[in-house]
């Protein structure tokens, strides 16, 4: 491994390892996907063996085998509506803390369990951190409709493509058995209205962006020496 890929691999345990620590005893908390918070289910495994006592609700199949890898408790929504804290990753986060999320395909379970925590952590490293939220936006869309969906997504002014796997032919399937497109803007000037014209879509199911959030969401941006902590308190409207 080459310096600089040493040095991010310290700055997402880092953050993975402060947004564990974020969690108290008794607590349910959502358990996002990726490389960074798996990380922070690393520290709560360590911190489960010396007596903390949670529940967590995976994203996805690929962090529920790996929670239970690690021996943490799972639970369901239909269990817990309504939740502690959600912990989980972002692709890009803007000054508003509004993020692009979902290059994991993971995007409709995250948001759902977002939607339903009190509290949100996102764990980044620095370079996720941006200005303006811009690239790529990934959305979910039912196999049945991806033809009149691709259409509608170019009326909006990107390039879509519907994002193939790596080890298999064909494309992506979510673990809720849909297509995953993804979306390529430029800079993205409103992200909130941009969300907004994704759902009025018939056959979208839901994608990456995730503006709804900014006043739970609490950033932890990852650094070898001393993560960066940014609140809705710090934001400047």
């Amino acid at each position: 491994m080459d310096t600089s890929a040493e040095a991010l691999t310290a700055a997402k345990r880092a953050a993975g390892y402060v947004a564990a620590d974020m969690v108290e005893d008794g607590m349910i908390i959502g358990l996002g996907t990726g490389s960074t918070v798996f990380y922070a289910l690393e520290r709560l495994s360590a911190r489960i063996s010396e007596g903390l006592r949670v529940s967590g609700i995976p994203t996805s199949f690929q962090t529920a085998r790996r929670a239970q890898e690690y021996g943490i408790p799972l639970t369901t929504l239909d269990a817990y509506p309504v939740i502690d804290l959600a912990l989980d990753g972002a692709d890009q986060v803007d000054r508003h803390l509004r993020l692009i999320k979902g290059r994991g395909a993971a995007l409709m379970r995250e948001k759902c369990v977002a939607a339903a925590a009190l509290r949100f952590a996102v764990v980044i490293d620095e370079q996720k951190m941006v200005p303006v939220l811009s690239g790529r936006v990934p959305v979910e869309v039912i196999p049945f409709a991806i033809r009149p969906v691709m259409t509608c997504l170019r009326g909006l002014g990107c390039i879509p493509s519907l994002r193939d796997g790596i080890k298999k032919d064909g494309p992506v399937i979510t673990d809720n058995g849909n297509f995953i497109v993804d979306c390529e803007f430029g800079e993205i000037g409103n992200p909130e209205e941009l969300e907004d014209l994704f759902a009025k879509i018939p056959g979208v199911v839901e994608s990456g962006l995730f503006c709804g959030f900014t006043g739970k969401t609490t950033v932890i941006v990852g650094n070898q020496k001393k993560c960066r902590i940014i609140t809705s308190a710090d934001v400047i409207p």
